[in-house]
């Protein structure tokens, strides 16, 4: 078990270099919240929209098989099947009542029995109900929240994720400090939140590494879980997360230290250049591709 390798989300790939890494991280960050705000009262075909770009933006980048299968495959085999769940189980809207009036009134009103009355033809070919096989029933608002449900979960979690593994840890600090210095005009501490992001972001493998020591160093004792039961197992596992518990905090501890033989005093007088942010050609190109974006989006993509 490597937690390192095996888990897919938010990790950075370094290589190889695509066109996405070379994208301001402001620019890539504007992107992303366009990504994350554009589903609000948008329509199914728009969502749908949303999902096909963000494919369609991971293999233009040719980022390589073995890093999108694992990250866009499971997650599209677990929104499909929260789609085909959604479909199936029960609206809410069809429910049985009794009829106040007969059930041809016209027949009715004209003396005419139910099974003399010719059938009159539905003026237009809706239907509410799309599909019936069995106990299974398909309706036009079960279809559609399957596919409001399916579409913005997949956009909310790939499209962080597709952020995070073209963007480092650095730039992702670099560009929020950038885009937040007019809150400095406010007294809130932008370079503070910026290094306490920069801090958390290279924290998080090391936690990972953490558990996947412990879980090395119990698997390799072959503990009989059977013969211990219920108590004796969860004081074992409580162990365990207690000792993680003190590595992390003398890992924390180390990284403090490390910054204080540095000289580090603060991030106003010790300065630290994350990364360094440049607009270019390519930067430009991607905000006009935001901006035919948004045109799009204001003119068609609204909920009918």
């Amino acid at each position: 078990m490597d937690l390192l390798r095996s888990l897919p989300i938010g990790l950075y790939l370094e290589q190889p270099i695509t066109w996405l890494h070379r994208l301001d991280a402001r620019i890539k960050l504007v992107w992303l919240m366009s990504f994350l705000l554009a589903p609000l009262l948008a329509s199914s075909l728009w969502r749908l929209g949303l999902v096909g770009l963000l494919i369609l933006i991971t293999l233009t980048a040719r980022i390589p098989l073995r890093v999108w299968k694992r990250q866009m495959g499971w997650l599209l085999m677990f929104c499909g099947l929260l789609f085909a769940i959604s479909c199936i189980l029960p609206d809410g809207l069809t429910v049985e009542h009794q009829p106040r009036l007969p059930p041809d009134e016209i027949a009715f009103s004209l003396g005419e029995t139910a099974e003399n009355a010719a059938p009159l033809p539905q003026p237009t070919p809706y239907r509410y109900v799309l599909i019936v096989q069995g106990p299974l029933t398909v309706t036009r608002y079960s279809l559609d929240l399957g596919l409001r449900i399916s579409t913005l979960l997949f956009t909310l979690v790939y499209s962080t994720n597709l952020y995070l593994l073209t963007t480092a840890s650095e730039e992702i600090a670099a560009g929020l400090e950038s885009l937040m210095k007019p809150l400095r005009w406010l007294k809130i501490p932008v370079t503070e939140i910026a290094l306490t992001l920069t801090l958390s972001l290279r924290f998080f493998p090391l936690v990972l590494e953490e558990i996947q020591n412990l879980y090395r160093s119990v698997r390799t004792r072959a503990i009989d879980w059977k013969k211990l039961g219920l108590r004796r197992a969860t004081q074992i596992w409580l162990l365990v997360a207690e000792r993680l518990l003190e590595n992390l905090l003398l890992r924390a501890e180390q990284i403090s230290n490390a910054m204080k033989v540095r000289g580090f005093t603060s991030p106003n007088r010790h300065r630290v250049e994350w990364h360094q942010l440049r607009i270019r050609w390519r930067d430009w190109i991607a905000l006009a591709g935001l901006t035919l974006f948004w045109g799009l989006r204001l003119i068609w993509g609204w909920e009918p």
